[in-house]
């Protein structure tokens, strides 16, 4: 069976407030939300009221856990994210000053002003990632959730939005760094359109999460959509890709290495704090880790909690290669567990190959 494009490919670049490069924000008051004193005793006091209700954790609400000056901060925040520049973060949180129940529950209480679905990210229905460094084994020493090494630019396999806390920073590196996928599109649009149609081809033999021939970026609803990783495409040493599936030409190779290199070319780099909540687009933003060295103390070993989340109002159309993993992400009938802390591999299973 011949491949296709996926739907109509824009053959000129596309405007939007989505395209945005680095050098464009000249200082982090551009995309970072600083909470004043005011906003920190007032998620206090939404704590102790949702705490009185005798509620697990996962089910706050904005109805439960009410910020009546925050709140509105963080509903422009959504917005930005939705249909802004499709990224920004919280600051201001001190972890030390909370258990880690409470802290978990002031990061959903946020969250739930962002975004009201919250997904599952593994077959155990794991809500919450741990992503730490551990070199206990060969495998995990590799692994992006476990690696100290620099990753490359990628898009988680669902959820609208990617968010994370950090509860602990590196002694050295470890910042986040991000791209615009529009941006990146608009440079080969205009300098190589041959790549354009070889990334909106149906047969890129994705490995992960299960093996499907789709698109790396599709324009769907109007909008431009990028899903993809390199583990996926062309495995890793922790994603051993199996002989029996097809392997990516040389061409193909190419776009990714030219998605790559525009998009270093045009990222912000962001030098994460302790007690920092980001959210970021995930189907408009690229995101990438930079490098990272542990010191020997607890407050000096990298600790992000990550979340995948949709919005049910304001959540953007998902093409249909994608709409399964959405689906599973988000069904509320399928299990959902929540560790607040980071638990043996039975309980986060790492894949080595393709389901």
């Amino acid at each position: 069976m011949a491949s296709q494009v996926s739907g109509p490919v824009v053959a000129s670049q596309i405007a939007s407030v989505h395209a945005w490069t680095g050098r464009q924000f000249t200082s982090d008051s551009d995309y970072v939300f600083r909470l004043s004193e005011s906003h920190l005793h007032e998620i206090d006091r939404a704590l102790q009221r949702f705490k009185k209700l005798g509620l697990d954790g996962d089910l706050v609400s904005t109805q439960n856990f009410d910020l009546p000056t925050l709140g509105p901060k963080l509903l422009d925040l959504r917005r930005d994210v939705y249909f802004g520049k499709g990224f920004g973060l919280v600051r201001g949180l001190d972890p030390q000053r909370y258990s880690v129940e409470d802290l978990t529950t002031i990061y959903l209480g946020i969250q739930r002003y962002i975004a009201d679905l919250q997904g599952r990210q593994d077959k155990k229905g794991n809500m919450l990632v741990h992503i730490i460094a551990d070199n206990s084994t060969k495998m995990k020493a590799s692994h992006h959730r476990h690696s100290t090494a620099p990753i490359t630019f990628h898009n988680e396999e669902a959820g609208d939005i990617i968010s994370w806390l950090t509860r602990n920073t590196a002694a050295s590196g470890g910042k986040c760094i991000i791209a615009s996928s529009y941006t990146v599109y608009n440079a080969l649009a205009a300098t190589r359109p041959d790549l354009v149609r070889i990334l909106a081809r149906s047969d890129w033999p994705f490995a992960l999460p299960e093996f499907q021939c789709r698109p790396v970026l599709f324009y769907h609803d109007g909008r431009l959509i990028t899903n993809f990783g390199r583990a996926a495409l062309l495995g890793s040493a922790s994603h051993i890709r199996p002989d029996r599936l097809p392997k990516l030409n040389s061409v193909q190779v190419e776009a990714l290495d030219a998605i790559e290199t525009l998009a270093k070319a045009t990222q912000l780099e962001i030098s994460t704090q302790t007690g920092d909540i980001h959210f970021i687009n995930n189907l408009a933003i690229l995101h990438r880790r930079e490098g990272f060295i542990n010191g020997s103390t607890t407050t000096e070993k990298r600790h992000l909690v990550r979340m995948r989340l949709r919005d049910d109002e304001l959540g953007w159309s998902i093409p249909d290669d994608l709409k399964d993993e959405w689906v599973k992400a988000f069904n509320p009938k399928l299990n959902r567990v929540w560790h607040l802390e980071p638990m043996p591999d039975g309980f986060f299973p790492l894949r080595s190959q393709t389901n």
